[in-house]
């Protein structure tokens, strides 16, 4: 609570998180805080605030540059504070909690059918809470397999595709054969194990969260679920294929071992294919791949990044103006390659810039069918079960430390106690 309220007080200080506003000649002012990082990304953002505010005299938009590290916290003080923005770019798993604190506007009546009708309803569903929609899915990213293509190639093993994908055994089969003296067949980048694990457990049909009639949800462990945990839990401690230092690191950490000839593959994010382009020593061959498929073929989870409108804002009608300006498909194809992500928008997919063989923007846009809501989307208590319990007990078991039978008890005993404080 000290630290939420010297960020209020440090914010109020820089007059920096004020809502818009209306001035004394009619014209209104709306903030548009964005999480754009990297420069292709911040550039299209701002050029794109540019272009509305030349278009519209009477509805100024500011830009205000926000922070995925500390987004969270940061939007939670400014709601308390009566200070939020009132265009907000956030993940739609980070919604629940502000959805149904009623921080976030519900969009139903605010946005145009181009808008709505543009945007499938299985990524409508990653920002619908309650019967509310609290936020539009706009950029998107599936996990793929970033291979050593040389290395691959030489191998002789099948080269995966979206239409033919490796299935999760193959996967096993082919790191193992990759591997040698020193070197890995894949690096798992997993110091965020949960939500990897959940979004590709999909594939096999793993659902771990289960929404029973009365709309309680609970934690059941069965096989599916199991099948992409003990991939990765025998590829590190039984056959070797995947290097054990990797575990706790994160995606980029990854990056000067797979360049150096470490690892043969690295499972990371679409949007990953940027610092590789940027980072990659002069004549590295790499190749994108899809992620191994299960009963399920490719499916798997995301969290697509979002577009709200706050609750306390006073313009919620020009701020779902500026949203569907700003989602128009020509502009989303623009946020998309400046994120090198995947746009939600179905005439934007069909833009020829995405696929191109170019950095296999083709490759990852062939995924986006397969793509649905995170498991734990809407999952009250989510946060919590993946921190106290979920995390701690996949790392343990993915270090050899624990085996399946003690990660099954305590994501499923000590979960469901979790989750029922917040179902009550």
């Amino acid at each position: 609570m000290r630290v939420r309220w010297i960020v209020v007080l440090m914010l109020l200080l820089a007059g920096c998180t004020s809502g818009g506003g209306t001035s004394a000649d009619g014209r209104i002012t709306l903030r548009f805080q964005s999480l754009a990082w990297q420069e292709e990304s911040v550039t299209a953002n701002k050029e794109l605030v540019k272009e509305w505010n030349a278009a519209h005299s009477d509805v100024k938009v500011e830009y205000v540059q926000g922070s995925w590290d500390s987004v969270h916290d940061q939007l939670l003080t400014s709601f308390e504070g009566g200070e939020a923005p009132d265009i907000i770019h956030d993940a739609s798993d980070d919604l629940a909690d502000f959805a149904y604190g009623g921080y976030l506007a519900d969009l139903r009546e605010l946005l145009p059918a181009r808008l709505k009708s543009d945007i499938p309803q299985h990524s409508w569903d990653t920002a619908t809470f309650g019967d509310g929609v609290y936020g539009v899915p706009f950029l998107q990213e599936p996990r793929v397999l970033i291979a050593n293509a040389k290395w691959l190639k030489e191998s002789g093993a099948r080269i995966p595709t979206p239409e033919k994908p490796w299935s999760w055994g193959e996967f096993r089969s082919i790191t193992k054969e990759l591997s040698g003296e020193g070197r890995y067949g894949v690096a798992w980048p997993l110091k965020e194990p949960v939500s990897a694990t959940l979004n590709l457990s999909l594939s096999a049909g793993g659902q771990l969260f289960h929404r029973d009639a009365d709309g309680k949800v609970t934690v059941r462990f069965g096989e599916a679920d199991a099948v992409v945990p003990r991939t990765l839990h025998d590829q590190a401690n039984t056959d070797h294929s995947a290097s054990p230092t990797t575990l706790g690191s994160g995606g980029s950490d990854t990056l000067p071992g797979f360049f150096g000839g470490k690892y043969a593959m690295v499972p990371l994010g679409f949007s990953y294919r940027q610092q590789i382009v940027q980072q990659a020593p002069k004549g590295f061959d790499w190749q994108v791949l899809p992620a191994p498929a299960g009963a399920d073929g490719l499916t798997q989870g995301v969290s697509p990044q979002t577009l709200s409108v706050s609750a306390d804002s006073p313009h919620k009608k020009e701020a779902a103006e500026f949203i569907d300006f700003l989602l128009r498909p020509k502009n989303m194809v623009r946020l998309a390659l400046g994120d090198w992500m995947l746009p939600t928008g179905t005439q934007a997919l069909k833009d020829p810039a995405l696929h191109t063989a170019k950095n296999d923007w083709a490759t990852g846009t062939a995924l986006a069918q397969h793509l649905r809501p995170a498991p734990a989307q809407s999952v009250r208590g989510y946060p919590e079960w993946k921190d106290k319990v979920a995390t701690p007990a996949f790392q343990e078991y993915y270090s050899g430390a624990i085996g399946l039978a003690e990660l099954r008890r305590r994501l499923v005993k000590d979960g469901n106690l979790v989750l029922a404080r917040y179902q009550r």
